[in-house]
């Protein structure tokens, strides 16, 4: 889809109006930057905690496409979450109920931007124009998920809980002082983690360098609100958006459920980024609907009627009740859009099933450029092994 423009302004430090505060204690967080009720009710005007005013102001065709997003990602999510369960992929990260802040983030990003994420951004990856199937030659175990990210301006995903956010704030270093910031052609950077990461070292690191060196960096926290089976409340003791006050860059919390604000208030801080405003933080405040990955049990560790609630919250279902009310979209729309999702998540099982395996001696494959003797007898060493079985009884 197009990127329309979010039509972002600030107003210096103005309080909301009484009509936007009120709705936002009816949200039941005053704190929070939100565009889209869960009911499906358009809000105007959203104002940031430093007075930030955010709005959007997308085509209807705009409006449909973040909607297809939304749905196309969703479906392949389920699509991935089934091949794991039938023993076709290792491990899965599911990204359930986190679209609307992978989505509307990701859609914020301009072609020249540079994004870091984790092992889960499978929706920003989406936006980013990389196939679907990348990610999961990585989780099936047969290749490295390699996609180029100089091409698509995608870095490949990262396993260690928040590393990227240090890659993420080298790569800003650069691009700072390549002096590649400052106008409206400027490069900006944005790094995904989940609230759990904002407890390691690297994060905090990345924190203190991002800000001395003024880097172009976006930091994009999806507080899904537990880290692994650990909730919210024994990882913080203020909002995590406050966090950055501390390092001196702003910090502001978006609805991560509500795909409007999430693209409005990731556009205007990495607007701010590329013309050499520095860094600053995004929580989006969302929930993970399924488990942690494949190999978790949330159900261990939450009770049913707190996932009820959040269900109530739906991303996907509140920007359907827009579209419906505003009469954007009509019964074809969504038959067509639920019978193009289905065949994409079919081809997609196609595609995974028809996954050669690798020989096991290509994992010495690409290890260094220009490779290296110690590489070549371990490879040698490896192969003699093999070898030993063809034609015996093994």
């Amino acid at each position: 889809m197009a990127k329309g423009d979010p039509g972002v302004t600030t107003r210096g430090r103005r309080a909301a109006p009484r009509s936007k505060r009120a709705a936002s204690a009816a949200a039941g967080d005053p704190e929070l930057v939100q565009l889209l009720t869960p009911e499906g009710e358009r809000i105007e005007t959203a104002f940031g905690p430093d007075g930030t005013e955010y709005r959007v102001d997308f085509t209807d065709e705009e409006y449909r496409g973040l909607y297809r997003d939304l749905v196309l990602v969703r479906k392949l999510d389920a699509e991935a979450t089934a091949l794991q369960r039938q023993g076709e992929l290792g491990l899965w990260a599911s990204l359930l109920g986190q679209e609307a802040a992978q989505v509307g983030s990701g859609r914020a990003l301009r072609s020249q931007d540079m994004a870091f994420p984790t092992y889960r951004e499978h929706g920003v990856l989406y936006c980013r124009g990389i196939d679907p199937i990348m990610p999961l030659g990585l989780f099936r175990g047969v290749d490295q998920g390699g996609w180029d990210p100089n091409e698509f301006k995608f870095n490949m995903y990262t396993i260690v809980i928040g590393a990227q956010t240090l890659h993420a704030t080298g790569y800003a270093m650069g691009v700072h002082m390549d002096g590649k910031t400052g106008t409206e052609d400027g490069e900006a950077v944005i790094a995904y983690f989940g609230d759990g990461a904002t407890s390691q070292g690297d994060v905090n690191e990345a924190f203190v360098w991002a800000s001395v060196f003024n880097t172009p960096l976006v930091f994009f926290c999806q507080n899904n609100q537990y880290a692994i089976s650990e909730p919210l409340e024994r990882q913080t003791r203020v909002p995590l958006y406050q966090r950055a006050r501390g390092f001196g860059f702003p910090g502001v919390r978006v609805d991560g459920n509500d795909v409007l604000a999430s693209y409005a208030v990731t556009r205007h801080a990495l607007d701010n980024a590329r013309h050499g405003q520095g860094p600053s933080l995004i929580e989006a405040y969302t929930y993970r609907m399924g488990a942690h990955t494949t190999s978790d049990d949330p159900t261990r560790y939450r009770i049913a009627s707190e996932v009820e609630a959040w269900q109530a919250k739906d991303p996907i279902a509140r920007m359907k009740a827009f579209l419906e009310k505003q009469k954007i979209a009509d019964a074809d729309f969504f038959a067509a859009l639920d019978e193009q999702a289905r065949a994409e998540s079919v081809h997609l099982r196609e595609r995974v099933l028809a996954m050669p395996d690798p020989e096991p001696v290509t994992m010495f494959d690409h290890v260094y450029p220009h490779g290296s003797p110690e590489l070549d007898e371990q490879r040698a060493q490896f192969s003699r092994y093999m070898e030993s079985f063809e034609g015996s009884a093994h």
